[in-house]
């Protein structure tokens, strides 16, 4: 009998099984093909609204379902938008681009690399204008290309500098009880200073000033480019708040239009040809993607240029189109070396950092393929840290002017209780066999012996990064040491000490590479593809609305500038092992 019910069990168990796989499948591949299943066309006389609020990364990324044999690509990446502002330069169906009320959670590099391309697309004789309600600093330095600039007449406009803001939470632990144990090496490796201290120390605030003033260099110095206006009196607008209101910004011509969005609308049917009482033909640059994605010219030429994208934390693992993992990232190096078609790899990063063991791991991998065919790094909003480690042996390395780089040094945090446990009677006992058994517990103050340990750790990993840096940039370790101590630069300063060669975008490395491996007719192919397992669906798809619903309501009680901080204070909690990660986040509102 009980045979019986084990069969049956176990058949009602493949049926059940078999019934949520497919379920499944059908929520994923409606998940994965709701974006590009629909035919978009594109009409004639039409405006190209570049809608930014839903690209978030690089690269929309290529995912394999091993347990279904299932392949997606998407195409919601900047790459994607780039190539198809630069497919309108030659449609006959786009007359302009509009920025209307534009969101963005792109870095300024990434911004940057929009601007210039919506520049060479003003050059073909067709209009860029811009329209916004309220304009923040980052949203107004990509609308500053625009031809015409509009701002509402009861709107905002945020021109005056940049700032950052460190909470320090020495004395927060002290009156929880709660404490993060800190290891590092680098004596700007602030990451962690705020769990160490209550005010920011001089080393801290020096480089955070540097930073900040050579970010805002790159970015009024666009500005000035396209807006005609000098500099030094864009400084002086940006000290004096002279730009507070929309009057005030067209006097001291930052925009041109104070208008309504109506008188906006028509001034772009005006453009077009079009009765201001007919509504004109937009369309979004995501589904312009769509809709232009086949007929974009591509090389039939034989030779490739593989661009490996390596972007968001370093995590470990198989990684995702947010987390760096040595799993996804290795896999398209060795396909990438191995293929015989494939004669340079650009490896494009934007990473703040992260584990120092993974960083290593994608090291060893470039510098294996370093030694069959050119590696030349292309570094986005930020390379740094652990960024900084897996791009330090290429063969050339690009930054933009306004890239984050740099932030060599490591770090090890671990949480620890004691206090709290001890305040609400809790004790923990320890047995053992040997004197190091225990290595630590978070209900244990930190022996002396094992802080030591942990410390002797992290200088080897320290002496390790800067060796790697000093190999590959062809330094000695006491020069990669002066400018290394957890440091952080951007790209124009880190030109200047040597630990980039060139300013330049992804464009220019790809050029650069081509050049490298001696070839002028060739194509390219993105990498990596992440591979997602049935079990990782299942905990996707079964938690995800739970958990967004969560993150939705926190983030909305507590405003999504404090959810962001919180977000990151998790992260540097979960941490496991020694961390190469970017002191802090810059994020230009």
């Amino acid at each position: 009998m009980n045979f019986l019910k084990n069969v049956l069990a176990t058949i009602v168990g493949l049926i059940v099984f078999s019934f949520v796989s497919f379920f499944l499948l059908i929520i994923v591949s409606m998940a994965f093909s709701a974006g590009t299943s629909e035919n978009v066309a594109v009409k004639n006389n039409s405006v190209i609204d570049l809608d930014l609020e839903k690209v978030y990364n690089d690269y929309g990324g290529k995912v394999y379902i091993e347990d279904f044999q299932y392949r997606e690509v998407n195409k919601n990446g900047l790459v994607n938008v780039l190539n198809a502002i630069e497919y309108a330069k030659t449609d006959d169906n786009i007359k302009g681009i509009t920025l209307f009320n534009i969101k963005t959670s792109l870095g300024i590099t990434q911004l940057r690399e929009v601007r210039e391309k919506l520049d060479e697309f003003k050059k073909t004789g067709k209009f860029v204008v811009a329209y916004s309600d309220n304009y923040t600093q980052g949203e107004y330095y990509v609308s500053s290309v625009a031809d015409t600039v509009y701002v509402n007449p009861v709107g905002g406009f945020d021109f005056k500098g940049l700032a950052s803001e460190i909470l320090y939470m020495k004395e927060l632990q002290q009156k929880t009880g709660v404490k993060m144990e800190v290891i590092r090496h680098g004596k700007y490796k602030s990451a962690v200073e705020p769990y160490l201290e209550q005010h920011m120390s001089p080393e801290n605030r020096e480089q955070i000033t540097v930073l900040l003033n050579s970010i805002w260099d790159t970015y009024v110095t666009d500005i000035a480019a396209t807006r005609k206006i000098p500099v030094d009196t864009l400084n002086a607008i940006a000290n004096n708040l002279a730009a507070r209101t929309p009057e005030l910004a067209k006097e001291h011509k930052l925009v041109d239009k104070v208008a309504y969005v109506d008188q906006f609308s028509n001034g772009i049917r005006k453009a077009l040809g079009v009765d201001y009482d007919k509504e004109y033909n937009e369309i979004s640059i995501l589904d312009y993607v769509k809709a232009t994605d086949g007929k974009m010219k591509l090389s039939k030429a034989k030779d490739r240029i593989a661009v490996v994208y390596a972007q968001g934390e370093i995590r470990g693992g198989e990684g995702s189109v947010d987390v760096i993992g040595e799993g996804s990232v290795n896999r398209a190096l060795f396909e990438a070396r191995n293929d015989d078609n494939v004669k340079a790899v650009v490896l494009r990063v934007n990473s703040p950092g992260g584990s120092a063991l993974t960083s290593d791991l994608i090291l060893r991998e470039i510098e294996l393929t370093k030694k069959v065919k050119p590696v030349i790094v292309s570094m986005g909003a930020m390379a740094a840290s652990g960024g900084y480690y897996i791009s330090s042996k290429a063969d050339y390395i690009f930054a933009e002017p306004g890239t984050i780089t740099g932030s060599i040094g490591v770090f090890g945090m671990l949480p620890n209780f004691e206090e709290v446990a001890t305040k609400f009677g809790v004790n923990a006992e320890q047995v053992k066999t040997h004197e190091n058994s225990v290595s630590y517990s978070p209900f244990k103050k930190l022996d002396p012996k094992m802080r030591g340990l942990i410390l002797e750790d992290i200088e080897r990993v320290y002496t390790t990064f800067v060796n790697h840096v000093a190999a590959g940039r062809k330094m000695t370790y006491e020069q990669v040491d002066a400018i290394g101590q957890g440091r952080v630069w951007t790209g124009k300063m880190a030109k200047e000490i040597g630990l980039v060669d060139e300013l330049g975008g992804l464009d220019q490395a790809i050029a650069y590479a081509a050049k490298k491996a001696e070839i002028k007719d060739y194509r390219l192919v993105s990498y990596p593809e992440y591979e997602i397992k049935l079990e990782d669906l299942f905990r996707k798809f079964l938690g995800i609305s739970i958990k967004e619903t969560q993150d939705e309501l926190i983030a909305g009680k507590i405003g999504y500038d404090n959810y962001e901080m919180l977000q990151r204070m998790n992260y540097l909690k979960q941490t496991e092992g020694i961390q190469a990660l970017l002191p802090y986040q810059i994020i230009i509102r």
